[in-house]
C-alpha cells in the first residue's frame, strides 16, 4: 500500500480528501491533507533503531509541545503515523536566524522548551545524551561497513575528550534536533518548533550548541544568543563547556549522516551532508581548541 492509499483509508477524515507531498523531510515523509476544508500534517516514520528513535517517545512529546503551545495540536496517532495540525508558515533558514529579530524569538521558543516541557509530559521519556549517540553510531557503523570506518577511531578519541570537557550538566526535557527548518514561522509571525523524534532529557548546553551550529552563527550573534538565553554574558567556565557540547552537536550530525548514508532509501544527498557537517565540526573543533 502506498503511503497515499494509507492515508485515504484511514477513518480520521470526513470524506474524500487531498494529499500534497510536504517537502523537506530527511527522516520521515510527510504529507499535507486538506480534508472538508481543514488542513493536517501527516507524518510516517517507523522506530528508526540505528538512530535510538523510537515513536512513543516523539508521541510523548509532541503531545506535551502541543499542550505547551509549541508545537501544533496532535489529533491522531497509530504505529508508524501521526496527524497535527496544519499551521501555514515558513521553515527558517539559517540566514533568517541571522536577524537578530527572528534570534531573539527562537531563543525565547528554546527557552520555553526548557522551562515548561517537563510539566507537560508523564510517563516514560528517552534520555538524549550524545556523546553514547556517537558511540552507538560509531558501533553501527563498523558493523554495517561503512565507507567511514577509518576515521571512527579518530572521531571517538576526540568525542571522549569533549566529554570530559563538558562534565557534570544538569536536565531539561530538551528537543535536540534544533536544524532551522524544524522551527517554522507562522504567517502572523509567531514561532512554532516541530519533529520532536529525537526529544528527551538533556543538558541545555546541547541545544543551544545545535541551534547556534546549524544556524552557522556568526560569533557576535552567537554570543547574543547565550545572553538572550541566560539574561547575562556567561562566564569562560561556560562558554569552555558550551563550546565542547557545540563541536559534539556537529560531530552527531556528521555521524547521524553517516549512518543515514547506508540506511535510508530517502532521496537526499546524505554523503554531501556528511562532508559539509564534517567540515563545521574540525572548523569548530579547531576554534575550541584554540580558545583552550
Amino acid at each position: 500500500m502506498s503511503p497515499e492509499d494509507r492515508i485515504r483509508a484511514m477513518d480520521l477524515w470526513s470524506g474524500p480528501v487531498t494529499i500534497a507531498p510536504l517537502s523537506g523531510g530527511i527522516t520521515n515523509l510527510n504529507f499535507v491533507v486538506t480534508d472538508a476544508g481543514r488542513h493536517f500534517v501527516v507524518r510516517l516514520g517507523q522506530d528508526i533503531p540505528e538512530h535510538l528513535v523510537m515513536r512513543w517517545n516523539e508521541r510523548a512529546l509532541t503531545e506535551a509541545a502541543a499542550a505547551a503551545g509549541i508545537s501544533p495540536a496532535l489529533r491522531h496517532a497509530e504505529p508508524g503515523l501521526m496527524v497535527t495540525d496544519f499551521v501555514a508558515s515558513q521553515a527558517l533558514a539559517e540566514a533568517d536566524l541571522h536577524d537578530p529579530a527572528t534570534l531573539h524569538d527562537a531563543v525565547a521558543l528554546v527557552g520555553r522548551v526548557h522551562r515548561e516541557l517537563s510539566q507537560q509530559v508523564a510517563g516514560p521519556v528517552l534520555t538524549f545524551w550524545v556523546f553514547h549517540v556517537l558511540r552507538s553510531y560509531a558501533a553501527w557503523l563498523e558493523e554495517n561497513g561503512s565507507a567511514h570506518i577509518a576515521r571512527l577511531p579518530g572521531l571517538m578519541v576526540q568525542a571522549g575528550e569533549l566529554e570530559e570537557a563538558v562534565g557534570k550538566v544538569g536536565l531539561v526535557l530538551g528537543h535536540n534536533d534544533l536544524l532551522p527548518q524544524n522551527i517554522l514561522r507562522a504567517e502572523d509571525g509567531r514561532l512554532w518548533l516541530v519533529d520532536w523524534e529525537y526529544g528527551g532529557f538533556n543538558s541545555a548546553l546541547f541545544d543551544l550548541g545545535g541551534l547556534a551550529s546549524n544556524a552557522g552563527l556568526p560569533p557576535e550573534a552567537e554570543a547574543e544568543m547565550l545572553r538572550l538565553y541566560h539574561g547575562h554574558d556567561p562566564d569562560p567556565a561556560y562558554l569552555r563547556r558550551y563550546g565542547a557540547m557545540k563541536c559534539a552537536s556537529l560531530l552527531r550530525e556528521a555521524m547521524w549522516s553517516m549512518v543515514s548514508e547506508i540506511s535510508s532509501d530517502i532521496d537526499f544527498d546524505y554523503a554531501g551532508y556528511t562532508a559539509e557537517n564534517l567540515s563545521r565540526f574540525n572548523a569548530a573543533l579547531d576554534a575550541w581548541k584554540e580558545g583552550a
